[in-house]
């Protein structure tokens, strides 16, 4: 329970707090289990207080120092931890005022199993914290500092973060990384990739600002090796089903894929794209069919490829058919590949077994040349 004595002296406002403290310099303050909800804090110096199991809800907490304080369990709901700052500037005589938010100092501080649901924490400083199963669901971590802070099992369902520091985390057990809003890029350190062993939502890197070439090959720099090359599918639109079918089943196997469908236009930006990409990224699978085969856009993919293959001396091009159309036709480009080349046999690829049987083989094909 909160020792009566500081429960009454904070009660008597911030100021007289403040000065009790700087009078008492060894107190450790007691506010165990107090009921504080609704209370007007903003500034006080709270540094090393005991508020476990304390309500906080709804309390004004802006600038509120509790630098190694302990609040395990207690519940700081709706609690609003940061507040204006008027800054003056005078540029060309004129008064002008800049209003910047003063979070709450946790540094170091235990806030385990706390509940900071729906809070706004704009520059709140949780710098080496213990937040492991803390309720951060639905709060504002606007230009929070989460340095070092330890998030394990933590959630984050609904936060929403922006200009956020994340540095040396481990988010591998953060409950949902994906739900988080970004309404602007955030700081994630290399550290806690490595802290994470890479165990972390994509969809929240993306969000972060984390550049796409990084987040495809992150496993691989934490010592996870990539399974799969990544690849893209040339196809006919006409043969769109077995394409969507492909490309979620490859996804689903840890394969990263993207389409590349034959009519996209050869001035769309878009196309465009998606020519530099073919030449970044590792493999091209092309599925040859009776709607494909006789496309300008697939012979002109097959022959980069193959050059892309003379280049690197390496296997890029991974063909795939879905009738007897390649293995009939005069074309020289196909001929050749009929010739030289495996080809996956997808022709029975409404029948879910042969599907499955081909798909199988692919993948072995695909993970033996990643290896």
């Amino acid at each position: 329970m909160a020792n009566p004595e500081h429960l009454k002296i904070l009660k008597l406002g911030v100021e007289p707090w403040n000065q009790w403290r700087l009078d008492n310099r060894k107190a450790i303050p007691d506010l165990r289990s107090a009921d504080l909800s609704g209370a007007m804090l903003e500034g006080a110096d709270l540094g090393m207080a005991r508020f476990e199991a304390s309500n906080l809800r709804g309390s004004r907490l802006g600038g509120v120092n509790f630098t190694e304080a302990s609040l395990a369990g207690a519940d700081l709901n709706s609690a609003q931890l940061w507040m204006l700052n008027p800054r003056e500037n005078t540029p060309d005589e004129d008064i002008t005022r800049e209003l910047h938010p003063i979070g709450a100092t946790f540094t170091s501080a235990n806030l385990s199993a706390t509940n900071l649901g729906e809070c706004v924490l704009w520059s709140a400083n949780f710098q080496n914290s213990d937040l492991q199963r803390t309720n951060l669901s639905g709060t504002d971590l606007y230009r929070a500092n989460l340095k070092g802070a330890n998030l394990q099992e933590s959630d984050f369902t609904n936060a929403v973060l922006n200009q956020t520091v994340l540095g040396g985390n481990d988010l591998s057990t953060v409950k949902g990384l994906e739900t988080i809003r970004h309404l602007g890029p955030s700081t994630i350190g290399i550290d806690t990739i490595y802290e994470s062993k890479g165990n972390i939502p994509e969809a929240f890197l993306r969000g972060a600002g984390v550049p796409e070439d990084f987040i495809v090959y992150m496993r691989s720099l934490v010592g996870k090796a990539i399974d799969f090359y990544s690849c893209f599918i040339s196809y006919s639109t006409k043969d769109d089903d077995f394409a969507q079918r492909l490309h979620a089943d490859l996804q689903q196997k840890g394969v990263r894929c993207w389409f590349a469908p034959e009519d996209l236009k050869i001035g769309d930006k878009f196309r465009m794209r998606i020519d530099e990409s073919i030449r970044i990224y590792d493999k091209l699978m092309v599925v040859l069919s009776d709607n494909s085969i006789r496309s300008p856009w697939v012979e002109d993919e097959v022959e980069a490829a193959l050059e892309k293959e003379h280049k690197q001396n390496k296997l890029v091009l991974f063909p795939i058919r879905l009738d007897d159309a390649v293995m009939e036709t005069d074309q020289a480009w196909a001929a050749s590949l009929r010739r030289t080349r495996h080809i996956g046999d997808f022709h029975a690829w409404k029948d879910h077994d042969s599907y499955q049987e081909s798909f199988e083989r692919l993948l072995r094909d695909l993970k033996a040349e990643s290896t």
